[in-house]
């Protein structure tokens, strides 16, 4: 396994450059800390000192197959090398990584959304909090890529950016209102892939077109265009939610030249009715779709799909990995270190005999080396 991990990562991260200087002074090799800071990140180190703290707890361990010419490095030494290490190069590695351990099927959905490193800001030097873009599939479980922006207004420029570094041919990818834009939508098409985008007021003339044309009055042309149903009830927490989703796949409904939108194909609408006691209340969400002829079952599962990014990797992230307490400021030291985090989520996820959370799974690898070796064995599976 040994072996194999090495080669694993030698091959999937060979572009990533150590950024230190060669110098008679360098006691440490890169592929060392790497392997440390990776396995540490899988076992419950959530920052540098922790990492270097891991290691030397488990130095006998990593002796039996890394180099160690002067043992562990130093907290101080993880903090440098990986402030200097080029994030971008970082994250080509990581999605070849990704690309070569995941198995996207025709139609799965890859859902893009936003997440705020709240700690990474440093007013002192001017430096705002950092903002990265993922993608999320959500039948491998497993982050696909991330893209870093300054804010989250940024995002709009980031997500055509982030689609570019991705192969997610035929998939469906959703992203919410801030990402329904015309540039966008042609992005995904570009990489053959079909959009999925949440409309709000943000997209005036759109958004109040499709609101006319589902609460048309006029009952037989309602019926007309959104003949495509399907509809899901859910009951638990003294709660019930019943979910309607309506697809209208004559887009010249609408009224006005929708041109502009590349390979638009369909309108879909859902109202989400919850019931709490004697309290109903009602939303509304609307959605365009490049999607051909697809039924509003899918259409219903893929939008709530949508939000595994928020449920499966923002929230583990925040509290399995402690990602909104990390202070890493120092040069590309928080962009990196949430690499290593979505690395070791990553392999977490694939790894399926331990029939726990992602937290209990970080302790039985820390504790555990066999356990941490069944984990690794993602690295090149």
């Amino acid at each position: 396994m040994a072996t194999a991990l090495i080669e694993s990562i030698e091959m999937h991260f060979d572009e990533l450059k150590d950024p230190r200087r060669v110098t008679e002074n360098q006691y440490h090799h890169f592929i060392d800390i790497l392997v440390i800071a990776i396995c540490g990140a899988i076992s419950g180190a959530n920052y540098w000192t922790a990492i270097a703290a891991y290691g030397r707890a488990k130095e006998d361990w990593f002796r039996t197959f890394l180099a160690l010419p002067e043992g562990i490095p130093s907290h101080d030494t993880f903090n440098d090398v990986f402030a200097k290490i080029d994030a971008e190069q970082f994250e080509k590695c990581f999605i070849s990584w990704v690309s070569s351990v995941s198995n996207l099927i025709p139609g799965e959905v890859i859902s893009v959304d936003g997440k705020t490193l709240r700690r990474s800001h440093d007013q002192a030097n001017g430096k705002k909090s950092i903002h990265m873009i993922s993608a999320w599939s959500t039948s491998n479980a497993i982050v696909l890529g991330q893209f870093k922006t300054e804010e989250k207004s940024n995002e709009i420029t980031a997500i055509p950016m982030l689609l570019e570094m991705l192969s997610i041919e035929k998939c469906l990818v959703t992203i919410d209102a801030m990402g329904c834009q015309k540039k966008i939508a042609e992005a995904i098409l570009g990489r053959g892939a079909d959009y999925l985008l949440a409309v709000k007021d943000n997209q005036p003339t759109l958004y109040r077109a499709i609101q006319e044309l589902f609460f048309e009055p006029d009952e037989a042309i309602f019926n007309e265009n959104f003949s495509n149903y399907s509809e899901q009830a859910n009951q638990g927490h003294g709660r019930i939610e019943t979910r309607r989703c309506w697809v209208c796949f004559n887009i010249e409904a609408l009224g006005f030249d929708t041109s502009a939108w590349k390979g638009l194909k369909a309108i879909v609408v859902i109202i989400s009715e919850r019931t709490q006691g004697d309290k109903t209340t009602l939303e509304s969400r609307c959605y365009i779709t490049s999607g051909k002829k697809k039924s509003a079952a899918y259409y219903l599962k893929a939008t709530r799909d949508h939000w595994h990014v928020e449920n499966k990797l923002h929230w583990v992230l925040d509290v399995a990995f402690r990602e909104d307490e990390s202070r890493l400021r120092k040069g590309h030291g928080a962009e990196n270190f949430s690499i290593l985090r979505r690395i070791a989520l990553n392999l977490l996820k694939k790894e399926k005999t331990e029939k726990t959370g992602i937290e209990t799974k970080r302790l039985r690898a820390g504790w555990d080396n066999d356990y941490l070796k069944t984990v690794l064995a993602g690295m090149f599976s």
